[in-house]
């Protein structure tokens, strides 16, 4: 089973534990059974989906929208837990952007969206705050037949 990750990065720090537990749930069913999760690492949902995945001996692959990802858009003191993420992938794909934008944002998404069997956003339901969001990526998943897993546990905001 291949399960993608859209969501929120923006997630309020007090609730994560409840989103990790909500994702250690969603995924404990396909766990020990080939499971692989398609995250872009962003922070926020896609970390915790990361490490969920792996947790629940699946492994992870990486589609990270431009060459520059992690120059620019992961933050100096978030760079640890990126990369500790990143070099236990068992695959990253990079998008053919060299900066990091809206138009990557969407090209990740597709390939994301594209790659797997169901997708789990992490998601309070709202529309999008421009192209390329949560709410975007969930349309586009259920536009194309791909099933969607809200997990939005009682409690979680973002900040």
């Amino acid at each position: 089973m291949r399960i993608g990750i859209t969501g929120h990065s923006n997630l309020a720090a007090d609730c994560l534990d409840l989103v990790r537990q909500a994702l250690a749930d969603a995924l404990a069913p396909y766990a020990d059974s080939g499971l692989v999760g398609v995250s872009c690492l962003a922070r926020g949902a896609d970390q915790l989906f990361a490490e969920a995945v792996l947790e629940a001996g699946g492994s992870l692959e990486v589609v990270l929208p431009s060459a520059d990802y992690r120059e620019t858009k992961v933050k100096p003191e978030e760079r640890e837990q990126f990369d500790r993420l990143l070099v236990r992938s068992a695959w990253v794909r990079y998008m053919s952007h060299l900066s990091a934008g809206r138009q990557a944002y969407e090209d990740a998404n597709e390939a994301v969206i594209g790659s797997v069997d169901r997708l789990f956003a992490v998601w309070d339901g709202r529309p999008a705050a421009g192209r390329g969001g949560t709410a975007d990526a969930v349309a586009a998943a259920r536009a194309r037949g791909v099933p969607v897993d809200v997990i939005w546990p009682e409690g979680a905001r973002r900040e």
